[in-house]
């Protein structure tokens, strides 16, 4: 572990050094690429800089131990240390887990509503709601690229890309089924039912990942579809793209220019393709190297919203809390970091088996 370390600290000083040498300004794209490295090292160098200087305390608190006027008060000092010092081993382990490539980008998420018809489309909304108040206080920006209303509120299907910082990292453990309980609104009975939407979390794909021939897509424009009102766009400037090998379809209305939906729909069809391929390499990797937590199937049951007991529940790490509210107002951050840690630890004890 030590080794590692010093190689990344090393890395670490030779990238401030590039970033303070004045001709790195003028590659914008070299400098953003090195202050991005830079800044993921950041963290793990700071934290080895404090895992020895909590060394050096030790052999300090062991030197003072000689001196019997001293002895109390260095071995005080000795248990603080070494405390701190296995809490900062653990941290370090967990920082040179081998990182998901995908952590950084940006996200597509597709929210459908499933079992339960109306209810899940409502559901749908609820679910996209959610993660538009998480986005803003995350500090990311959400666009919509399509979406299809559903007859009674919400979404049948609704997808929308959120940019910012390490979106993916966080967005990632949210793909799965979502069942919800509750009374409907289109129940007159008072009677709790159980309904389901659907959420799909995908890393955008970069330019260099994924090339699509022309001959491989067929291209339509259609005219917008909306609930009406002055926010719908009616000339004819929707884009459906179709890739013939896959027959993956992919549809933007969000902009009035055609041209602009077009660029969007094909960065959302590689998007797709992108995520194939990664699902095709994972059933390669077999079963046994597939992470419990994160990447799940669309079909996985993830999580229940319990709305007359106010309860959350993750079934994946048995995570419950009885503030459901909340959570439906973007509070998401404390289960987020539930899964977060989950999933590190689950990764650490693989790594030393």
């Amino acid at each position: 572990m030590k080794e590692r370390l010093e190689i990344i600290e090393e890395r670490y000083e030779f990238l401030c050094n590039e970033l303070l040498k004045p001709e790195i300004y003028e590659d914008y794209k070299q400098m953003n690429v090195l202050q991005k490295e830079k800044n993921s090292l950041e963290t793990i160098v700071q934290t080895y800089k404090k895992y020895n200087t909590v060394l050096d305390d030790i052999e300090a608190a062991k030197e003072m131990m000689k001196d019997p006027e001293m002895k109390d008060f260095a071995s005080e000092e000795l248990d603080k240390c070494h405390l701190e010092k296995d809490e900062l081993e653990n941290k370090l382990k967990i920082m040179l887990l081998p990182k998901d490539p995908n952590d950084e980008k940006n996200v597509v998420v597709e929210i459908r509503g499933a079992a339960g018809g109306d209810e899940g489309n409502i559901f749908a909304g609820d679910l996209f709601r959610m993660y538009s108040k998480y986005a803003e206080k995350q500090g990311w920006k959400l666009e919509i690229t399509h979406q299809v209303e559903g007859e009674s509120g919400g979404y049948s299907q609704i997808e929308f890309m959120l940019s910012g910082e390490a979106v993916y990292s966080k967005m990632k453990y949210e793909s799965g089924a979502h069942r919800v309980q509750r009374v409907p609104e289109t129940e007159s009975a008072g009677r709790v039912h159980t309904s389901t939407a659907t959420v799909l979390v995908m890393p955008e794909a970069e330019e260099v990942e994924i090339e699509i021939k022309d001959s491989d897509i067929r291209v339509d424009i259609t005219r917008s579809s909306g609930a009406g009102g002055q926010c719908v766009n009616t000339t004819d400037s929707a884009v459906r793209i179709t890739h013939l090998p896959t027959n993956i379809v992919v549809y933007c209305q969000v902009e009035r220019s055609q041209i602009k939906n077009k660029e969007r729909a094909m960065q959302i069809l590689k998007t797709r393709l992108y995520d194939l391929k990664q699902r095709e390499q994972q059933e390669k990797l077999g079963n046994e190297r597939k992470s419990k937590i994160g990447t799940g199937d669309r079909s996985e049951k993830i999580r229940t919203y319990n709305y007359p007991q106010n309860r959350l529940t993750d079934h994946r790490i048995n995570y419950t809390v009885m503030h459901l509210d909340k959570i439906m107002e973007g509070d998401l951050e404390d289960l987020i970091q539930a899964l977060i840690t989950a999933d590190e630890k689950m990764k650490l004890g693989e790594s030393n088996a």
